[in-house]
């Protein structure tokens, strides 16, 4: 992740990119969801329906619900081939065409002949989407399985469904592990919101784009042009040398973590910057940072590279 582009012109955009609707498994009609992130606060969600057949393949068009200060990004949620589990494959694709072919994904099971996850992860980086592993470890995601899926530009790390849901919200062992292996990803926070429990509003990411419009929040995704949150700000992060150094809003930590059990963690109260030497990282990588405030909720960068 480039740390340049907190200092870049023009705003951060605020978005869910995992999300369903009664097009899926989701309670809302589309638009009543996106009625309800944009009164939330929200500058654009992806709507993520489920892509398969028993709900009839839908990349759910959602154009007509966007307006001024608000859009939408075509995407699903897709599913092929089992992992070792034997549970089929999820994968959300953020900035799908809306012909996206169906593959063959019946039902909420793996069928034999289809195409394994890393395929239909593939297809979709192909078709100019942005992919993210879902909730690892709601699904029981083996390193194998997370090494395989070569496509990937995001592991997701915070699921607020899962968390409300079942107490499984995390994806970072997943993540660090993959970065210490040398995979570049970024990572994202989302909702998953269904809204049949609480499990929206809860994650989030932060973007820095040149507009509030679909394609060039795709390309800043891809750019890691955002940093991902529950509620605490990252304003910037600069890299001295010999320490970093996160400007943020009222936070009650600043932690800093590599590789293995290399982190680092600056303590106070409604701090607004923070410096974190680098020592411990001397043989890390990579970093990335967390800010928490005082109720408990985060904000995490995307990982640096330090070497």
């Amino acid at each position: 992740m480039p740390t340049s582009f907190f200092t870049a012109p023009g705003p951060f955009y605020r978005g869910n990119l995992h999300t369903h609707s009664n097009r899926s498994d989701g309670v809302l009609t589309p638009e009543e969801v996106c009625r309800r992130y944009r009164a939330e606060g929200y500058d654009f969600i992806a709507l993520t329906d489920h892509f398969i057949g028993m709900y009839d393949y839908p990349v759910t068009d959602t154009t007509g619900f966007r307006a001024d200060g608000f859009t939408t990004i075509l995407g699903a949620e897709v599913h092929s081939g089992a992992m070792q589990n034997g549970e089929l494959w999820h994968i959300v694709a953020v900035g799908l065409p809306a012909d996206f072919a169906p593959g063959n994904a019946p039902h909420f099971l793996p069928v034999e002949g289809q195409e394994t996850g890393p395929e239909i992860a593939r297809r979709c980086a192909e078709a100019g989407a942005y992919v993210a592993v879902a909730h690892p470890q709601w699904s029981g995601l083996t390193l194998e399985d997370a090494r395989s899926i070569d496509a990937a530009h995001a592991v997701e790390v915070y699921n607020h469904g899962c968390a409300i849901g079942c107490d499984r919200p995390d994806g970072f062992h997943t993540l660090d592990l993959l970065l210490s292996e040398g995979r570049a990803l970024n990572l994202i926070a989302t909702d998953d919101a269904h809204f049949s429990e609480p499990d929206h509003f809860g994650g989030w990411v932060m973007v820095k784009a040149e507009a509030n419009e679909p394609d060039a929040l795709v390309a800043a995704l891809k750019d890691g042009a955002f940093y991902s949150s529950q509620g605490p700000e990252i304003r910037d992060i600069r890299l001295t040398g010999t320490a970093v150094e996160v400007d943020c809003s009222a936070a009650a930590a600043v932690i800093v973590q590599g590789q293995g059990s290399a982190a680092t963690a600056i303590h106070g109260s409604s701090m607004t910057s923070a410096s974190v030497p680098l020592d411990r990282f001397a043989r890390s990588p990579w970093i990335r940072v967390t800010v928490a405030d005082r109720a408990g909720k985060r904000a995490w960068s995307n990982p640096i590279w330090l070497d």
